[in-house]
């Protein structure tokens, strides 16, 4: 029998360790890996939320998301609903990220490793699947 998924801000946070390669390609549906746990993580992903924290507050966790092509999906801030930052890190070479930043009204701003501007994450999602 299987647990039904949780919404994505209500899951746990799991800090055990994980590599790279333990990171799933899919979405896990049950907890959050936090980049905290990665023990590969660039420290620019570390900071992805510092500027999304409230005055003089804790910047948001930064939650694991999926594979997405050669890219790792990581998202500072919740699923919806206020400001988040989402970062794809180029699994193989790991100093290689492009960030999206999503604001509470759904409208965004990032550029994709094509090199173009975005201001939909879904087209920015494409621009990651058609440039691994």
């Amino acid at each position: 029998m299987t647990t039904p998924a949780l919404p994505a801000d209500d899951r746990p946070y799991d800090h055990t360790p994980v590599t790279t390669d333990d990171l799933p390609p899919t979405p896990t549906r049950d907890r959050n890996i936090p980049a905290t746990a990665w023990l590969e993580a660039p420290a620019a992903l570390l900071a992805l939320g510092d500027d999304l924290a409230p005055d003089g507050g804790t910047p948001p966790p930064i939650a694991y998301k999926r594979r997405l092509a050669g890219w790792l999906l990581w998202r500072a801030g919740p699923a919806k609903g206020a400001d988040a930052r989402y970062a794809a890190v180029d699994a193989t070479a790991l100093d290689r990220m492009f960030t999206f930043r999503l604001f509470p009204d759904g409208s965004g701003d990032g550029i994709g490793p094509s090199g173009a501007a975005h201001t939909r994450f879904r087209t920015w999602k494409e621009d990651l699947r058609d440039h691994p």
